[in-house]
């Protein structure tokens, strides 16, 4: 049986002076993972492709200096709330909260001092876990943290198992009524980090609706149909196909920058397939499964060569995909769409999973 291992080693230090480390977790059967302690940030996913070549699919950067300046939240936890929150202001019991605004006149992905920008604790998961290699992140974040109410302690989880599959799972309480939608933020090129853009990738979404926007990204309101557009991914087509068409929905973001919404899970909190990303040339093809009940597609409509990976090669527009199962943006301010609110008592939990059929098939 492939032996599964979870190892750390230092990384630097934080803006802060505080200490960073870089976990990695082996399935044992040539899939590996790169956490880092800070912004719980996938740092390098290396997974074979049809051939047996292994090749890192997630754009990361060279070292913790890089990661410390700015970046596209490459990798990262974000949080407290993933996705942009209208003028930064939501009302929860009759009390207005407000969040730093980053994005246009919107806050996005927690403010600029948000989970992605902070060191968790942790280390290897302990007890057996079902013979994973699994790491253990927690955070503690304080009542008014980026404007948000509450004292809320997440927990988060990834893990490998023999198979390949990355999840990552997601628990948090709070001490009062809050808003949560933790995500993961890495983008994925499945021919490498650096080999190019993914327009030719082929993508798959369970979803039959989606979320206008804005100019400025903040939902319109009620979800629309797919149907006819170029949004329509119910059978799988290249990213690409349709991206320049001039649709205001699409030019105005630079390509596609939109929540779907899922086909509903057979029982509350059960997991089913979002989406399915391929890359035809080296044949790696990924399956996300989520409890979750939207994916914000993101095609690195402002990726520019300006950032570099480890290996010194640009990251051009369009040179990844994110795929960030989540809430829908602006829930806090949308009594029609899924709640974010957590309550005392309440335990916040979320799992999403990145599989590789093709490594099994």
């Amino acid at each position: 049986m492939p032996h599964r291992t979870v190892t750390g080693s230092p990384y630097g230090t934080a803006p802060d002076g505080t200490a960073v480390h870089c976990w990695r977790l082996d399935s044992g059967s040539g899939v590996s993972a790169d956490v880092l302690s800070f912004g719980g940030i996938v740092a390098g996913l290396r997974v074979p492709d049809a051939s047996g070549d292994v090749g890192d699919i997630v754009l990361g950067l060279p070292d913790m200096a890089a990661y410390s300046g700015p970046h596209p939240y490459f990798g990262a936890l974000v949080g407290r709330y993933a996705n942009r929150i209208a003028g930064g202001e939501f009302t929860l019991d009759g009390q207005t909260h407000r969040v730093p605004v980053t994005d246009r006149g919107h806050a996005l992905h927690g403010g600029p001092d948000g989970f992605h920008r902070r060191v968790w604790k942790g280390g290897p998961a302990s007890g057996n876990r079902g013979g994973l290699a699994a790491l253990s992140l927690q955070l503690h974040s304080p009542d008014g943290d980026m404007g948000f109410p509450g004292a809320l302690d997440v927990d988060v989880t990834y893990s490998l198992d023999r198979s390949g599959t990355l999840a990552v799972e997601y628990r948090a309480r709070t001490d009062r009524a809050t808003v949560v939608n933790l995500t993961n933020h890495s983008y994925f090129n499945l021919a490498g980090a650096g080999h190019g853009d993914v327009l030719g990738h082929t993508l798959q979404l369970e979803a039959d609706a989606y979320l206008p926007v804005t100019a400025e990204a903040i939902p319109l309101g009620p979800p629309v149909p797919t149907a006819g557009t170029a949004f329509d991914f119910r059978t799988a087509r290249p990213i690409g196909d349709r991206i320049a068409e001039e649709d205001a929905q699409l030019t105005d973001a630079g390509g596609y920058d939109h929540c779907w919404v899922l086909a509903p899970a057979a029982a509350p909190g059960a997991l089913r397939r979002a989406a399915c990303l391929a890359d035809p040339g080296g044949g790696r093809r990924m399956e996300v499964w989520t409890t979750e009940p939207g994916i914000q597609v993101y095609t690195g409509n402002a990726l520019d060569g300006s950032l570099r990976g480890p290996g010194g090669k640009p990251y051009e527009r369009h040179g990844a995909v994110c795929l960030e199962t989540q809430h829908f943006p602006d829930s806090p301010n949308r009594p029609e769409y899924p709640s974010t609110v957590l309550r005392p008592g309440q335990e916040y939990r979320s799992r999403t999973e990145f599989r590789f059929p093709h490594l099994t098939s």
